[in-house]
Protein backbone atom coordinates (compact mmCIF):
# COMPACT_ATOMS: atom_id res chain seq x y z
CA UNK A 1 0.00 0.00 0.00
CA UNK A 2 1.07 3.98 -0.56
CA UNK A 3 2.45 5.40 2.32
CA UNK A 4 1.88 8.86 3.58
CA UNK A 5 3.46 10.78 5.92
CA UNK A 6 0.79 11.61 8.30
CA UNK A 7 1.93 14.97 9.81
CA UNK A 8 -0.35 18.25 10.88
CA UNK A 9 0.96 20.90 12.44
CA UNK A 10 1.68 21.34 16.49
CA UNK A 11 1.32 23.80 19.14
CA UNK A 12 4.60 26.31 18.65
CA UNK A 13 6.75 25.36 21.53
CA UNK A 14 10.12 25.54 19.81
CA UNK A 15 12.04 28.76 20.26
CA UNK A 16 15.29 28.33 19.80
CA UNK A 17 17.20 31.32 17.71
CA UNK A 18 17.18 30.86 13.73
CA UNK A 19 19.21 33.04 12.20
CA UNK A 20 20.73 33.10 7.94
CA UNK A 21 24.12 33.18 7.56
CA UNK A 22 24.23 34.57 3.81
CA UNK A 23 21.07 36.40 4.19
CA UNK A 24 20.84 38.86 7.60
CA UNK A 25 16.95 37.48 8.58
CA UNK A 26 14.95 39.09 11.44
CA UNK A 27 15.80 36.49 14.73
CA UNK A 28 13.74 36.67 17.83
CA UNK A 29 14.81 37.50 20.88
CA UNK A 30 17.20 34.69 22.65
CA UNK A 31 15.38 32.15 24.18
CA UNK A 32 16.24 29.87 27.18
CA UNK A 33 16.59 26.32 25.68
CA UNK A 34 15.65 24.78 29.21
CA UNK A 35 12.28 26.84 29.33
CA UNK A 36 11.86 26.70 25.42
CA UNK A 37 12.35 22.79 24.68
CA UNK A 38 9.29 20.59 25.80
CA UNK A 39 10.04 16.92 26.78
CA UNK A 40 7.15 15.74 24.06
CA UNK A 41 5.68 17.78 20.82
CA UNK A 42 2.82 16.66 19.66
CA UNK A 43 2.40 16.52 16.10
CA UNK A 44 -1.31 16.54 15.36
CA UNK A 45 -2.06 19.01 18.21
CA UNK A 46 -3.90 22.34 17.19
CA UNK A 47 -2.38 25.25 16.50
CA UNK A 48 -4.22 28.82 16.48
CA UNK A 49 -1.54 29.97 14.04
CA UNK A 50 -1.58 27.02 11.76
CA UNK A 51 -1.84 27.65 7.66
CA UNK A 52 -4.40 26.09 6.14
CA UNK A 53 -6.73 26.11 2.83
CA UNK A 54 -10.67 25.98 2.72
CA UNK A 55 -11.58 22.84 0.91
CA UNK A 56 -15.41 21.89 -0.38
CA UNK A 57 -16.55 18.72 -0.71
CA UNK A 58 -19.73 18.62 -2.91
CA UNK A 59 -22.18 21.14 -1.73
CA UNK A 60 -20.22 21.53 1.62
CA UNK A 61 -17.85 23.43 3.30
CA UNK A 62 -15.81 24.67 3.03
CA UNK A 63 -13.55 22.99 5.69
CA UNK A 64 -10.24 24.14 6.79
CA UNK A 65 -7.60 21.87 5.37
CA UNK A 66 -4.21 21.28 6.39
CA UNK A 67 -1.83 21.15 3.51
CA UNK A 68 1.24 18.40 3.64
CA UNK A 69 3.65 18.27 0.82
CA UNK A 70 6.00 15.98 2.58
CA UNK A 71 2.44 13.05 2.48
CA UNK A 72 1.18 10.76 -0.36
CA UNK A 73 -1.89 10.61 0.73
CA UNK A 74 -4.87 13.06 1.86
CA UNK A 75 -6.31 12.55 4.97
CA UNK A 76 -9.96 13.37 6.28
CA UNK A 77 -11.33 13.13 10.14
CA UNK A 78 -13.61 10.56 10.69
CA UNK A 79 -15.55 13.29 12.53
CA UNK A 80 -16.02 15.06 8.83
CA UNK A 81 -16.51 11.30 7.64
CA UNK A 82 -19.54 10.81 9.74
CA UNK A 83 -21.07 14.10 9.32
CA UNK A 84 -20.91 13.79 5.45
CA UNK A 85 -21.94 10.33 5.60
CA UNK A 86 -18.99 9.67 3.59
CA UNK A 87 -18.88 5.86 1.83
CA UNK A 88 -16.10 4.42 2.80
CA UNK A 89 -13.02 2.93 1.16
CA UNK A 90 -10.68 -0.16 1.58
CA UNK A 91 -8.79 -0.55 4.90
CA UNK A 92 -5.31 -0.18 4.31
CA UNK A 93 -1.89 0.26 5.66
CA UNK A 94 -0.30 3.53 6.11
CA UNK A 95 3.55 4.68 7.58
CA UNK A 96 4.01 7.69 9.37
CA UNK A 97 6.74 8.82 10.96
CA UNK A 98 6.44 7.15 13.54
CA UNK A 99 5.57 3.74 12.12
CA UNK A 100 3.17 1.60 10.34
CA UNK A 101 -0.96 1.26 11.27
CA UNK A 102 -3.50 -0.26 9.65
CA UNK A 103 -6.67 2.91 8.60
CA UNK A 104 -9.99 2.20 7.31
CA UNK A 105 -10.75 4.68 4.10
CA UNK A 106 -13.31 7.34 3.33
CA UNK A 107 -14.48 8.50 -0.49
CA UNK A 108 -13.70 11.77 -1.10
CA UNK A 109 -16.17 13.29 -4.09
CA UNK A 110 -16.36 16.35 -5.61
CA UNK A 111 -13.45 17.98 -3.91
CA UNK A 112 -12.21 21.68 -4.72
CA UNK A 113 -9.61 23.96 -3.10
CA UNK A 114 -9.80 27.48 -4.98
CA UNK A 115 -10.07 26.60 -8.82
CA UNK A 116 -8.44 22.76 -8.24
CA UNK A 117 -10.35 19.53 -8.40
CA UNK A 118 -8.58 16.58 -7.82
CA UNK A 119 -10.53 13.23 -8.82
CA UNK A 120 -12.24 11.43 -5.75
CA UNK A 121 -9.82 10.38 -3.45
CA UNK A 122 -9.64 7.59 -1.26
CA UNK A 123 -8.29 9.41 2.34
CA UNK A 124 -7.21 7.85 5.28
CA UNK A 125 -9.19 8.42 8.76
CA UNK A 126 -7.87 9.63 11.98
CA UNK A 127 -9.28 11.68 14.69
CA UNK A 128 -10.04 15.29 14.37
CA UNK A 129 -8.68 16.01 17.61
CA UNK A 130 -4.44 13.84 16.79
CA UNK A 131 -5.17 15.87 13.22
CA UNK A 132 -6.19 19.11 14.37
CA UNK A 133 -8.55 19.78 11.66
CA UNK A 134 -11.13 18.17 9.40
CA UNK A 135 -8.53 16.86 7.14
CA UNK A 136 -5.25 17.07 5.41
CA UNK A 137 -4.09 16.89 1.77
CA UNK A 138 -1.51 15.48 -0.02
CA UNK A 139 0.57 15.14 -2.91
CA UNK A 140 -2.41 12.93 -4.63
CA UNK A 141 -4.37 16.26 -4.09
CA UNK A 142 -2.01 18.67 -5.26
CA UNK A 143 0.03 16.79 -8.19
CA UNK A 144 -0.19 18.85 -10.95
CA UNK A 145 -0.45 21.72 -9.44
CA UNK A 146 1.27 24.58 -7.21
CA UNK A 147 1.09 25.55 -3.58
CA UNK A 148 1.71 29.28 -2.31
CA UNK A 149 3.03 30.26 1.05
CA UNK A 150 2.86 33.84 2.42
CA UNK A 151 4.45 33.99 5.62
CA UNK A 152 4.02 37.95 5.30
CA UNK A 153 0.32 37.77 5.07
CA UNK A 154 0.23 34.45 6.79
CA UNK A 155 -1.61 32.73 3.71
CA UNK A 156 -1.22 29.36 1.73
CA UNK A 157 -3.17 28.24 -1.15
CA UNK A 158 -3.37 26.13 -3.97
CA UNK A 159 -3.94 26.98 -7.72
CA UNK A 160 -3.58 25.18 -11.29
CA UNK A 161 0.32 25.34 -12.24
CA UNK A 162 1.46 26.57 -15.65
CA UNK A 163 3.91 25.39 -18.03
CA UNK A 164 4.42 29.53 -18.47
CA UNK A 165 7.55 30.05 -16.64
CA UNK A 166 7.17 33.37 -14.32
CA UNK A 167 10.69 35.73 -14.34
CA UNK A 168 12.17 35.26 -10.77
CA UNK A 169 11.89 38.25 -8.99
CA UNK A 170 15.35 40.31 -6.99
CA UNK A 171 14.39 38.21 -3.93
CA UNK A 172 13.91 35.00 -5.66
CA UNK A 173 16.06 31.78 -5.42
CA UNK A 174 14.77 29.53 -7.75
CA UNK A 175 15.49 25.44 -7.74
CA UNK A 176 15.03 23.11 -9.85
CA UNK A 177 13.95 19.62 -7.84
CA UNK A 178 14.48 15.90 -8.73
CA UNK A 179 10.19 14.03 -8.16
CA UNK A 180 10.35 11.34 -5.98
CA UNK A 181 7.07 9.84 -5.55
CA UNK A 182 5.44 12.95 -6.08
CA UNK A 183 7.69 14.68 -3.34
CA UNK A 184 9.93 17.07 -4.60
CA UNK A 185 14.03 16.63 -3.60
CA UNK A 186 16.13 19.48 -3.35
CA UNK A 187 19.70 17.98 -4.21
CA UNK A 188 21.81 20.98 -4.49
CA UNK A 189 22.05 21.41 -0.62
CA UNK A 190 24.88 20.87 1.79
CA UNK A 191 26.29 20.89 5.09
CA UNK A 192 29.71 21.70 5.26
CA UNK A 193 30.64 21.53 2.39
CA UNK A 194 28.79 18.05 1.64
CA UNK A 195 25.72 17.39 -0.56
CA UNK A 196 22.58 16.55 1.11
CA UNK A 197 19.02 15.63 -0.20
CA UNK A 198 16.43 17.80 1.35
CA UNK A 199 12.61 17.18 1.15
CA UNK A 200 10.30 20.10 1.28
CA UNK A 201 7.47 19.03 4.30
CA UNK A 202 4.68 21.95 4.81
CA UNK A 203 3.00 19.67 7.26
CA UNK A 204 5.90 19.15 9.28
CA UNK A 205 6.24 21.78 12.48
CA UNK A 206 9.72 20.96 12.43
CA UNK A 207 12.88 20.00 10.28
CA UNK A 208 13.78 16.78 10.64
CA UNK A 209 17.01 14.55 9.69
CA UNK A 210 18.09 11.29 9.37
CA UNK A 211 19.91 8.80 10.95
CA UNK A 212 22.49 9.78 8.16
CA UNK A 213 22.53 13.20 8.81
CA UNK A 214 23.13 12.83 12.42
CA UNK A 215 26.00 10.97 11.82
CA UNK A 216 27.81 14.25 10.64
CA UNK A 217 27.07 16.55 12.94
CA UNK A 218 27.63 14.51 16.27
CA UNK A 219 29.49 17.42 17.24
CA UNK A 220 27.00 20.08 17.31
CA UNK A 221 25.00 21.45 20.11
CA UNK A 222 22.48 18.70 21.33
CA UNK A 223 19.29 20.04 23.17
CA UNK A 224 18.37 16.48 24.69
CA UNK A 225 16.17 13.57 23.46
CA UNK A 226 12.61 14.58 22.75
CA UNK A 227 9.34 12.74 21.83
CA UNK A 228 7.45 13.38 18.47
CA UNK A 229 3.76 11.95 18.79
CA UNK A 230 2.27 11.12 15.68
CA UNK A 231 -1.43 11.56 14.83
CA UNK A 232 -1.78 7.73 15.29
CA UNK A 233 -0.71 8.03 18.52
CA UNK A 234 2.81 6.42 17.91
CA UNK A 235 5.68 7.59 19.38
CA UNK A 236 8.86 8.75 17.51
CA UNK A 237 12.26 9.27 19.87
CA UNK A 238 14.34 12.03 18.49
CA UNK A 239 17.71 13.72 19.30
CA UNK A 240 17.59 17.09 18.94
CA UNK A 241 20.63 19.61 17.64
CA UNK A 242 21.27 22.94 16.36
CA UNK A 243 23.64 23.14 13.66
CA UNK A 244 25.72 24.96 12.82
CA UNK A 245 25.53 25.71 8.95
CA UNK A 246 23.28 24.59 6.12
CA UNK A 247 23.30 25.31 2.70
CA UNK A 248 20.41 25.54 0.15
CA UNK A 249 20.53 26.52 -3.27
CA UNK A 250 23.43 28.60 -2.15
CA UNK A 251 21.38 30.35 0.50
CA UNK A 252 23.50 29.89 4.11
CA UNK A 253 21.55 29.31 7.20
CA UNK A 254 23.25 29.34 10.90
CA UNK A 255 22.14 27.80 14.26
CA UNK A 256 19.19 25.89 12.60
CA UNK A 257 17.35 23.36 14.95
CA UNK A 258 16.87 19.82 13.75
CA UNK A 259 14.98 16.53 15.38
CA UNK A 260 16.96 13.50 14.36
CA UNK A 261 15.31 10.37 14.07
CA UNK A 262 14.95 7.12 12.27
CA UNK A 263 11.65 7.98 10.48
CA UNK A 264 10.05 5.40 7.99
CA UNK A 265 9.79 8.07 4.83
CA UNK A 266 13.28 8.62 4.83
CA UNK A 267 13.45 4.35 3.84
CA UNK A 268 10.58 5.07 1.25
CA UNK A 269 13.03 7.51 0.01
CA UNK A 270 15.68 5.62 -0.45
CA UNK A 271 17.86 8.06 1.64
CA UNK A 272 18.28 5.37 4.79
CA UNK A 273 21.80 5.74 3.71
CA UNK A 274 21.92 9.18 2.52
CA UNK A 275 22.19 12.25 4.62
CA UNK A 276 18.99 14.09 4.40
CA UNK A 277 16.48 16.86 5.92
CA UNK A 278 12.80 16.46 5.80
CA UNK A 279 12.70 20.82 5.55
CA UNK A 280 9.67 21.95 8.14
CA UNK A 281 8.14 24.99 8.58
CA UNK A 282 10.18 26.60 11.33
CA UNK A 283 12.77 26.58 8.88
CA UNK A 284 11.18 27.75 5.74
CA UNK A 285 9.44 30.80 7.93
CA UNK A 286 12.72 32.16 7.24
CA UNK A 287 11.67 33.57 3.60
CA UNK A 288 8.96 35.46 3.11
CA UNK A 289 7.53 33.41 0.58
CA UNK A 290 7.84 29.71 -0.87
CA UNK A 291 6.13 28.24 -3.71
CA UNK A 292 6.43 24.82 -4.31
CA UNK A 293 5.52 23.93 -8.42
CA UNK A 294 5.02 20.21 -8.98
CA UNK A 295 3.91 20.05 -12.40
CA UNK A 296 7.00 21.89 -13.02
CA UNK A 297 9.47 20.72 -10.27
CA UNK A 298 10.34 24.23 -9.14
CA UNK A 299 10.32 25.71 -5.90
CA UNK A 300 10.62 29.43 -5.25
CA UNK A 301 11.81 30.82 -2.40
CA UNK A 302 11.61 34.44 -1.29
CA UNK A 303 14.37 36.03 0.50
CA UNK A 304 12.70 38.63 3.37
CA UNK A 305 13.35 42.33 2.37
CA UNK A 306 15.99 43.57 4.64
CA UNK A 307 18.38 40.26 3.61
CA UNK A 308 21.50 41.24 2.34
CA UNK A 309 22.95 38.61 0.26
CA UNK A 310 25.46 38.09 -2.31
CA UNK A 311 24.32 38.28 -5.64
CA UNK A 312 27.61 36.73 -6.98
CA UNK A 313 26.54 33.76 -4.94
CA UNK A 314 23.36 32.90 -7.52
CA UNK A 315 24.87 33.33 -10.74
Amino acid sequence: MARFALLALMSAAIAVPLLAQNAKLPQPPPADPALALPETLGIGYEQSNRMTVPVSIGASGPYRFIIDTGAERSVVSNELASTLNLAAGRRVKVTTMAGQSELRTFLLPALQVSLVKPDTLEAPAVSAADLGAPGMLGIDALKGHAVAIDFDRNVMEVRPATKRRVAAGPDDVVIRAKNLYGQLIVTNASYRGRRISVVIDTGSPVTIGNLAMLKRVRTEKSLGQIGLIAVTGQWLHADYRVIDSLEIAKVGFHSIPIAFADALPFKRFGLTDTPALMLGMDTLKLFRRVQIDFANREIRLTLPKDAIVDRGRFE
